[in-house]
């Protein structure tokens, strides 16, 4: 099992400015950069689909928030994994993410408007424990805390708010890791920020933190090489025993393997 947790809008100087026990566990149980790439345009949509078709996008055509369907279509993440005969769960509260795979390739897949308030990601924490606890266990799932994002642009990166988000992200990823002690954990952010917004190529844009643990991850390893984007889609389908398509531009980060 590999859950892939993203933190929207997280920049890696958040994970320290911030109390966040539970990152910091994960970052000293596994593998970690906090120095790993984000894409241009460093915006979520854009970003998203670069995650999970291995791809810039120059090559997906995703440059706004909104999709629009690829001339040429790549092979995904979802797809690439329902066609090994894994099982796909996606659970998230921003709507444009259901264009990131095509239809019929996801298990389960959940989603409700997020309340703009404190209480940004409890419908997501409060479902995908449900989902932990309660249903078969699916072999990927993914996981989406959009809470940091938006209160970045509500009250400014790295303002008081935005770091009260983080921990509440940091406790309920907490509450993941108990309720699926044997997952391996990806967590990352898809982009960074400043002031109030993001999208350039602004080092506070462009830098994210990158985290993997769990069984057969390097403990206590701080990766070496450079990470972005696109080789977080490699490196789930490596842990998942799954070939990864030769259309793919990233490629697994192999030495967190232990």
């Amino acid at each position: 099992m590999v859950i892939l947790v993203m933190l929207d809008g997280t920049r890696p100087e958040a994970l320290s400015a911030a109390r966040c026990p539970n990152l910091q566990a994960l970052i000293a149980r596994g593998s970690a950069t906090l120095a790993a790439s984000s894409v241009m345009p460093s915006v979520t949509l854009p970003c998203h689909m670069s995650i999970f078709h291995s791809a810039p996008p120059t090559r997906h055509g995703i440059t706004t928030n909104l999709y629009i369907p690829p001339a040429r279509p790549l092979v995904g993440l979802i797809e690439t994994l329902r066609a090994a005969g894994k099982r796909s769960a996606f659970v998230h509260n921003w709507d444009p993410l259901r264009d990131l795979c095509r239809p019929e390739q996801l298990s389960y897949s959940w989603y409700a408007e997020a309340p703009a308030t404190i209480a940004y990601d409890d419908g997501v924490v409060a479902e995908s424990l449900r989902l932990l606890r309660d249903e078969p266990p699916f072999d990927f799932y993914f996981i989406y805390f959009g809470g940091v994002d938006g209160s970045g642009h509500l009250y400014g990166w790295l303002s008081s708010e935005q770091l009260l988000m983080l921990e509440r992200a940091d406790a309920a990823l907490g509450a993941l890791m108990q309720a699926a002690p044997e997952a391996r954990f990806i967590v990352h952010s898809d982009h960074g920020g400043h002031e109030r917004t993001h999208g350039t190529e602004m080092p506070e844009d462009m830098t994210i933190p990158w985290i993997a643990a769990g069984p057969g991850i390097r403990a206590g390893y701080s990766i070496e090489r450079s990470v972005s984007l696109l080789d977080t889609a490699p490196t789930i389908a490596h842990l998942l025993g799954v070939a990864p398509p030769a259309t793919w531009e990233g490629r697994a980060v192999e030495e967190i393997f232990s």
